[in-house]
């Protein structure tokens, strides 16, 4: 009989158990990725005629232009949705500066490789557009095929 109260006082006790599963110190949480690409890593857009490029890392959003002193704006993290990412913030000046990524092909029109993101930034009422990929994978692209 004590045993049998004794089980029945044990599956109480479970059952009403609401603390959450705890994870092992080391199990990291799941990579944001769009596409292939890692949100997390530094990307680099970049587009042509005019040329730009567009670096977002952790520490900001930096806006390069040829004859022209570069733009940045801080980065406050991304929005994802399906298969498009976004980064929203503002110049020093409160000039809205938005990032958005699309996972498609892309062609920058100039070369002969094919990136694995489409890019448009928004800099007030200006909009470029573009390509874009990781900066460790156009590190490693040669200037013909896919960037990855």
């Amino acid at each position: 009989m004590r045993a049998l109260v004794g089980l029945g006082l044990a599956l109480a006790l479970a059952a009403c158990d609401t603390s959450a599963p705890v994870k092992p110190a080391d199990e990291k949480a799941p990579e944001a990725k769009l596409g292939s690409v890692a949100l997390d890593a530094p990307i680099r857009a970049l587009g042509t005629e005019p040329f730009w490029h567009v670096d977002i890392e952790t520490a900001g959003l930096v806006l390069t232009r040829i004859d022209q002193q570069p733009l940045t704006a801080s980065n406050k993290g991304f929005e994802a949705n399906g298969n498009v990412a976004f980064w929203t913030s503002a110049l020093p000046d409160q000039t809205p500066f938005k990032v958005t990524l699309t996972a498609e092909d892309c062609s920058d029109g100039m070369s002969d490789r094919v990136y694995p993101l489409s890019a448009k930034v928004e800099i007030g009422a200006e909009t470029l557009t573009g390509c874009a990929a990781s900066v460790e994978a156009l590190e490693r692209a040669s200037e013909a095929g896919r960037v990855e």
